[in-house]
């Protein structure tokens, strides 16, 4: 406490210094020369202990807006764009900063900070569990395309079916069944070109609570829309994560420096517009003959609205801490009361409508 003998809570930044250096505190330099920036950037010079321990813990807090906003001479400028010699890793790093990062402070400070560990296992773990799941019904059913007309195939106890309601794990578990290969495909694909990167930059808890957000909200909303019609596919995920990210690069356009950024908007609303009408197509216009209705296709449009919503809120504060915004709260509020009536709809509301649910198979 003899350096801080009134209790003040903060330090003189020349105070600070030589006692990293006399004692050889194995501080990180990066977060050393930013906790200088943001002390020099005080009318006092003082660094706060606070500040201190949330640069050193890595916490999300305004802190580093302002550290990284008031120490731009402390990184190079041009660190993203001429650093050479880079590894392949730390050049995939480079590409995903300005894949996904809107302000130029923001993948700078990403690129300079990043680490390895913790990997973004997420998203790889759940779409390695679904390319496992559809290998296994695949060879045991001799069918790689249009699965779900397999009697045995809905027979499953991962896939949603108005019937088993009372089974709670199913609204989650459907997200590991697939119609086809295409769909497995186009899902597996998405996610890793989108939801690793997002994982890498905006963390596990982040990106795993947005992709089962926008998947628990799909079961739901086809549990109050399409009453009678069962549910696979992690579309409500996956949509949770690209509309996200589109809304982000729209919002942020003139800063984001992704190559290509408009052929890409274009084509990636294409294929998800093409995989909606192959939804929608296949629920009303079977190709086959089915004993009971094809699975719906309101799982894609509740995880784009959940990813409009709630995920953009998450993509735009990278390094603030989601409690401290307002619409952070009224966004999870309208969640959880959209989450409240679902509930009561299912307890309920079939019997009172009478709605006739296909016998489960």
């Amino acid at each position: 406490m003899w350096l801080d003998p009134d209790n003040t809570g903060f330090i003189g930044v020349e105070t600070f210094a030589s006692l990293v250096h006399s004692h050889e505190l194995p501080l990180d330099p990066s977060k050393l020369e930013m906790l200088v920036a943001l002390a020099q950037s005080n009318d006092e010079g003082q660094i706060c202990y606070q500040e201190l321990v949330d640069l050193i813990s890595s916490k999300r807090s305004s802190s580093f807006k302002r550290a990284i906003a008031n120490g731009q001479r402390a990184l190079p400028r041009d660190v993203l764009l001429d650093e050479t010699g880079l590894g392949f890793y730390k050049r995939f790093v480079r590409y995903v900063a300005y894949e996904i990062l809107p302000c130029e402070m923001d993948r700078r400070w990403y690129f300079y900070q990043h680490r390895t560990c913790p990997p973004p296992i997420f998203m790889a773990a759940v779409t390695l569990t679904q390319i496992i799941v559809f290998l296994c019904y695949g060879a045991r059913l001799n069918r790689w395309v249009l699965q779900t007309y397999h009697p045995e195939y809905m027979k499953s106890p991962l896939v949603y079916h108005p019937g088993h309601r009372a089974r709670a794990w199913r609204f989650f578990t459907y997200m590991f069944m697939h119609v086809g290969l295409e769909q497995l495909g186009f899902n597996a694909l998405l996610q890793l070109m989108i939801g690793v990167p997002l994982e890498m930059v905006h963390g596990i808890l982040r990106i795993s609570f947005l992709y089962l957000a926008g998947v628990l909200a799909g079961s739901l909303t086809v549990s109050i829309t399409d009453m009678r019609a069962p549910l696979v596919g992690g579309s409500g995920g996956v949509y949770a994560l690209c509309s996200a990210h589109l809304a982000n690069v729209v919002m942020n356009w003139a800063g984001m420096r992704c190559p290509y950024k408009l052929l890409r908007m274009v084509l990636a609303l294409v294929c998800m517009s093409s995989e909606v009408g192959r939804a929608v197509w296949l629920r009303f216009s079977p190709p086959l003959a089915a004993s009971g209705p094809q699975p719906s296709f309101m799982a894609h449009l509740a995880g784009a609205i959940v990813g409009i919503s709630m995920g953009l809120t998450i993509l735009r504060s990278y390094e603030e801490n989601l409690q401290d915004q307002c619409v952070w709260w009224v966004v999870l509020l309208s969640y959880a009361t959209f989450l409240v009536f679902a509930v009561f709809w299912n307890i309920f509301a079939y019997d009172l409508l009478g709605t006739q649910i296909p016998p489960p198979p």
